[in-house]
């Protein structure tokens, strides 16, 4: 079981974990052991996430999840198997919570009449070197 908060608890049925060859070094080991950990978790199969964390986690912007709503996340920082499965296990903690608090909602504001007044200005002396142009073109025939 991962907790996440002390409400929201993953449990272990909904994660898939998967030993896997690790890359980079670790001379001879890396090539007979298989240390990285693939931790997959299903969004939308979870009894564990209310409805509205499992919308806002479907929503992010991040590679690790994906457009069918699996969280993959590969753990081989580690030399050794069972400090990736804590690895990849507190990451998938650690994402869950990003998606725990509703996001703050944006507030409007107006332009300030400085920002007005400079758009003005640059639109104005943009259409008078426009003007400036077609005239000499003209003058020219």
């Amino acid at each position: 079981m991962i907790a996440v908060s002390e409400r929201i608890a993953i449990p272990e049925h909904e994660l898939i974990e998967r030993a896997i060859r690790s890359s980079g070094p670790g001379g001879q080991n890396v090539n007979k052991v298989s240390t990285a950990i693939e931790l997959r978790f299903f969004i939308w199969g979870s009894s564990a996430l209310p409805d509205e964390v499992k919308q806002r986690l479907a929503k992010k912007r991040d590679q690790r999840i994906t457009e069918a709503g699996e969280i993959i996340i590969q753990a081989q920082r580690f030399r050794s198997q069972e400090q990736n499965r804590e690895d990849a296990r507190a990451r998938l903690a650690a994402l869950v919570r990003t998606a725990l608090e509703p996001p703050k909602p944006r507030v409007a504001t107006k332009p300030t009449r400085s920002s007005q007044r400079k758009r003005l200005e640059t639109k104005r002396l943009h259409g008078t070197l426009k003007q400036d142009r077609s005239k000499r073109h003209l003058s020219d025939e």
